[in-house]
């Protein structure tokens, strides 16, 4: 059964304005419904840049992004109650609690207050937080922050969620309550465009991969292939994530 490209980028260009070089520079590629789709680079590459786009967040400067057949620029209203966003800054408010946040989030998708609770309910119990749930962020650690942060996104029961860094920075039980659970989204049909630096998990979560640098596509396919064609040398994903875009550090600000 041939696979429906879901999201489509094309010839996406984007400079900003103090931008010396382009932050994309002719972005093209697909990304099929009910892929786990990893979106993969080195610092500035352009990856949240990319995001951040296909949310409507920023305009490109050239080229357009299309999402379930749907234009990001024109029809972004019809595309807005498809999509959840999960970003790589903690997106709730340290001054409420777990459940004022996740009243206060669901509330704007549109959810009744009885459909709203049962949701929340749900959501805590499946990410061990519901003895914490009247407690206020701010003395939560950073996996408990980070899995508030993935309940707030996917509340509505989005088609596809997109997902910057939704691991960094916290502990290894938090990050498989995590991991577990976009497995599951994805084993529901949810597509799942996820953007990280940890190569380990992109190579045993992602159904494809691209990996872009200085704006532009550098490959496409899934981690195996990938392994694969590269040199003998590459036995994993950050093997060949090294040799496509080098060892070089890129620090930018």
């Amino acid at each position: 059964m041939e696979k429906t490209a879901y999201i489509e980028i094309n010839n996406l260009c984007k400079t900003y304005i103090k931008g010396k070089d382009p932050a994309l520079d002719g972005l093209t590629l697909s990304i099929n419904k009910g892929e786990i789709f990893g979106l993969l680079g080195p610092n500035g590459a352009g990856k949240t840049t990319t995001i951040s786009i296909l949310c409507n967040l920023i305009k490109p400067t050239k080229g357009y992004c299309k999402i379930n057949g749907f234009n990001v620029e024109k029809e972004f209203n019809l595309i807005k109650p498809l999509i959840g966003v999960v970003s790589q800054e903690i997106a709730i408010y340290k001054s409420l609690t777990a459940y004022e946040n996740l009243m206060y989030f669901g509330s704007m998708y549109g959810l009744s207050k009885k459909e709203l609770k049962e949701r929340i309910g749900y959501f805590l119990e499946k990410m061990n937080l519901t003895k914490f749930k009247n407690e206020k962020i701010d003395h939560f650690s950073g996996g408990m922050k980070r899995r508030v942060n993935l309940i707030a996104g996917v509340l509505h029961d989005p088609e596809l969620v997109f997902l910057d860094e939704p691991t960094v920075g916290i502990d290894v039980q938090s990050r498989r309550v995590i991991i577990d659970y976009l497995k599951e989204l994805n084993n529901e049909g949810v597509t799942l465009l996820y953007s990280s630096h940890m190569m380990d998990e992109a190579e045993n979560l992602c159904s494809g991969i691209a990996v872009i640098d200085y704006g532009k596509l550098v490959v496409q396919g899934t981690p195996k292939c990938l392994i694969e064609q590269n040199d003998s040398k590459c036995k994993t994903l950050e093997d060949v994530f090294l040799q496509l875009t080098g060892r070089n550090v890129r620090d930018y600000f």
